[in-house]
């Protein structure tokens, strides 16, 4: 073989490995939210990608879990956007992460699907014709929800359901709903949750208010009350109601409301730090915090978590 031609062949392959190593390291991997995927795979992640010149992988699922996969080493990623701080407490205790910061917020509704037989029932519940409460009880009504043992918002239906029980005066509420907290005929992975309501395989659904018109689908929306979302009655009403569940350890915890905050942070593990970075000064940006709210998401509330 001629020399040149060698040279030109050996040029041509270290070019090409140089572009896949190039392209390789340039992924910036989120861990986030379950009911974050349409504003994060849609909107957040392909924005970032191109202002960045980098390919967005994200991972949804339901953030006690993913917490868990990460403290584990089952999962990698550069940045972890959950909601609450208990996710987030998991990772720090782990000495795994730096400073969590808030960057949106949102509360708890009942979303329906426009397939349910009982969409008449859900639309006078809107014009306060009917209560919410006494619908999602009706003979032959499929609700569906997260497990509460690995997602907050599964957690966070059932704060609703004993919040209720109290403000509407309705004892026993939460368990002629929810059929027990760990019914295992009402739940569903939390990126399928929606899924299921939009094909009509339930009938309703617990569900974020951010994630429920990211997905355009109908919901009541529920008194500060009852929604979680309203820090000045967090110390006075919100804390007022706890449970206890086993978790997949097999050990029993009593769980506390806390508020429904989305915090982004970078893990220390991350093999792409300075992106990372980048990633969660995009959400605080004037850009990032458009493309929440635009997806149905509220400003962020409270402060960083050191």
């Amino acid at each position: 073989m001629p020399h040149f031609v060698h040279s030109l062949i050996v040029a041509t392959v270290a070019g090409i490995l140089a572009t896949s190593i190039s392209q390789a390291a340039d992924v910036i991997r989120v861990a986030y939210a379950g009911s974050m995927g349409v504003v994060m795979d849609r909107f957040i992640g392909p924005a970032f990608a191109k202002a960045n010149n980098v390919e967005f992988q994200g991972v949804g699922q339901g953030a006690y879990g993913l917490a868990r996969q990460l403290e584990a080493r089952l999962l990698q990623a550069d940045v972890f956007v959950p909601i609450t701080p208990g996710p987030i407490d998991i990772l720090r205790q782990a000495g795994m992460i730096g400073p969590a910061f808030p960057v949106a917020s949102t509360q708890m509704v009942v979303a329906y699907s426009p397939k349910s037989k009982f969409m008449p029932d859900f639309e006078a519940v809107t014009r306060d014709q009917k209560k919410w409460y006494e619908v999602l009880q009706a003979s032959g009504l499929r609700f569906g929800r997260t497990d509460p043992a690995t997602d907050p918002q599964g957690q966070n239906i059932i704060f609703t359901m004993l919040l209720a029980e109290s403000f509407y005066k309705q004892p026993a509420l939460a368990d002629r709903i929810l059929g027990g907290y760990q019914n295992p005929q009402q739940i569903f992975t939390e990126p399928s949750l929606l899924s299921r309501l939009e094909a009509g395989q339930i009938d309703a659904s617990s569900g974020y208010l951010s994630a429920t018109r990211s997905h355009h689908l109908p919901y009541i929306q529920l008194p500060d009350e009852i929604n979680l979302s309203n820090p000045a009655m967090e110390a006075a009403w919100y804390k007022n109601v706890q449970f206890s569940i086993t978790l997949p350890s097999g050990k029993v915890a009593t769980l506390n409301t806390q508020p429904l905050v989305f915090y982004a942070t970078v893990l220390k593990d991350s093999k792409q730090p300075a992106l990372a970075e980048k990633f969660v000064q995009f959400l605080q940006s004037p850009e990032g915090q458009k493309l929440l709210e635009d997806n149905g998401y509220s400003p962020p509330k409270g402060i960083s978590i050191q």
